[in-house]
């Protein structure tokens, strides 16, 4: 019985792990993140130091070379000479100098091959990283829109279609009003037939529409004339 609940308080412990760990998974991936940025940054740097390292080890080389090359000239002459105790001399310190050359060569090949494998290392290192960082932006934008569809129910989303709704018959009728201006321009614009009646005929083209003073006495007159 005792084993049964200290399995049931482990289970409990672990399920309880595990929600702590989904409701914080982002801020958990970002730190991770952050981590293995670091982690990336000081391979780089272990990369820069054994280059380094490797170029010292190559001017060392060339320093080897060189050495034994002159000693070899130098000894060479000491035997033209007959000096065969200061070429016996040059020889020892030729010997000398080749397992030495020999070595640092050895160790230079060495770290031209491990520069090769942590430079591979540090590109893949670096393409996974930003994958991650791809990732984690990726998260974050769909962890905000399921907190969105979480904090917007069924009855909101509704309201969006009223609200949607309501805006497409606002600009109907705006448009409408702006159809309506429009018209009422056009009417101002064009020329009335009254007022263009009036023109011509103070204008003396036609008939006129008013009668004056003239008239009517010219008429009477006519009248007066026909009676007698």
């Amino acid at each position: 019985m005792f084993k049964q609940i200290v399995t049931l308080l482990r289970g409990r412990a672990h399920m309880a792990e595990e929600a702590f760990a989904d409701r914080h998974a982002l801020p958990i991936l970002a730190q991770q993140i952050r981590d293995a940025a670091r982690g990336v940054e000081s391979a780089r740097r272990a990369v820069a130091l054994a280059i380094a390292q490797n170029r010292l080890e190559k001017e060392n080389v060339e320093r080897l070379s060189a050495h034994i090359e002159e000693l070899e000239i130098r000894a060479i002459a000491a035997l033209e000479k007959g000096r065969e105790d200061l070429a016996a001399e040059a020889a020892a310190s030729i010997a000398r100098l080749e397992t030495e050359l020999q070595n640092a060569r050895q160790v230079q090949a060495e770290f031209a091959d491990g520069i090769d494998r942590l430079r591979q290392a540090v590109r893949q290192s670096e393409t996974r990283l930003e994958a991650l960082r791809r990732g984690e932006r990726l998260a974050a934008a769909r962890d905000r829109t399921q907190r969105l569809s979480k904090e917007v129910p069924g009855n909101d989303l509704a309201t969006l279609s009223d609200a949607e709704a309501t805006l497409t018959r606002l600009e109907t009728r705006q448009r409408e009003a702006e159809l309506t201006a429009e018209a009422l321009i056009e009417l101002e614009e064009r020329p009335d037939p009254a007022a263009l009646a009036q023109k011509l005929a103070a204008a003396g083209c036609g008939r006129p529409l008013v009668t004056s003073a003239d008239d009517v006495l010219e008429r009477l007159r006519a009248k007066m004339n026909l009676t007698l």
